[in-house]
């Protein structure tokens, strides 16, 4: 899941949880937009550790210095 989709998932449910009155049967609103929030939550602290985790692994040495020499040969020159 990625940060957005977290992020969202943290909206629709203060949305569901704060924000609507309304009844339906059988189904809580509210305990499904905390659900939402808090799934929102755990996939967020997980985006921030796979991201953390990427940076630390890549190497921050500059790569190893290259050195091309050519050499050309003084011959005749024809144009």
């Amino acid at each position: 899941m990625t940060i957005g989709g977290s992020i969202a998932l943290i909206i629709v449910g203060a949305v569901l949880a704060y924000a609507v009155d309304f009844d339906l049967s059988g189904v809580d609103i509210r305990l499904v937009g905390v659900i939402l929030m808090v799934g929102g939550l755990i996939g967020l602290v997980i985006g921030l550790v796979r991201i953390a985790s990427a940076r630390r692994a890549v190497d921050r040495r500059p790569p190893p210095a290259v050195r091309e020499e050519r050499y050309y040969e003084d011959g005749p020159r024809r144009y």
